[in-house]
């Protein structure tokens, strides 16, 4: 049995719905809706994260694959650039967050370094760039790979349309990249909801 297939083999009926109700595209969009209403009239919540924590894994890990899913292209922000990464690592350290989803995250880095080890001898953030591209085609090809890669797409793009006040979007840098004007009133940082 390969490493992909034992990924797949290990998702739970129950993660899997819960995925695929969250990445469905209507259910997506109309999540980001929702982002932005909350972010216009609920109390924030404000995400911290150090460069300290962010350079240890999985962080490490989540930010490398961020970079490759978002990159710096010049066609617009990239995953750094709206703090994808500090923001995926506040949201998972709320007591809401879905457990079964933190551990399918938390495993998937587990999972592409492993494959990583056996595929070039090295952990992913060793590999060079190439070689990371290609590991990320592989894991896409599986359904643990795709699923896990959608969860990283759905809150890099959380990130960049959120209000900065919740951490990711820096200076509003993904709503001038969209043309975006966000709704008023725009949540205050003294109204935080969540204490990090």
């Amino acid at each position: 049995m390969s490493k992909l297939d034992a990924w797949n083999d290990s998702l739970s009926e129950d993660l899997l719905k819960h995925l695929q109700k969250k990445l469905s595209r209507r259910n997506f969009l109309a999540g980001m809706l929702i982002t932005g209403a909350a972010a216009s009239v609920m109390p924030s919540l404000v995400f911290s994260a150090s460069n300290s924590s962010i350079q240890k894994e999985p962080w490490t890990t989540i930010l490398i694959v961020e970079d490759h899913l978002f990159p710096a292209d010049g066609n617009g922000p990239s995953a750094r650039d709206i703090n994808s990464t500090a923001y995926l690592q506040a949201v998972m350290s709320l007591d809401d967050m879905d457990k079964e989803e933190h551990k399918f995250i938390h495993q998937g880095v587990g999972w592409l370094n492993d494959l990583a080890k056996e595929t070039h001898g090295h952990a992913f953030v060793e590999l060079q760039y190439q070689q990371r591209e290609q590991l990320l085609h592989k894991i896409a090809t599986s359904q643990a790979g795709e699923n896990w890669l959608s969860v990283l797409l759905f809150y890099i793009f959380e990130a960049l349309l959120a209000d900065p006040v919740y951490g990711g979007n820096p200076d509003g840098i993904g709503w001038r990249w969209l043309e975006h004007q966000p709704g008023f009133p725009r949540p205050s940082e003294s109204k935080r909801y969540y204490k990090l």
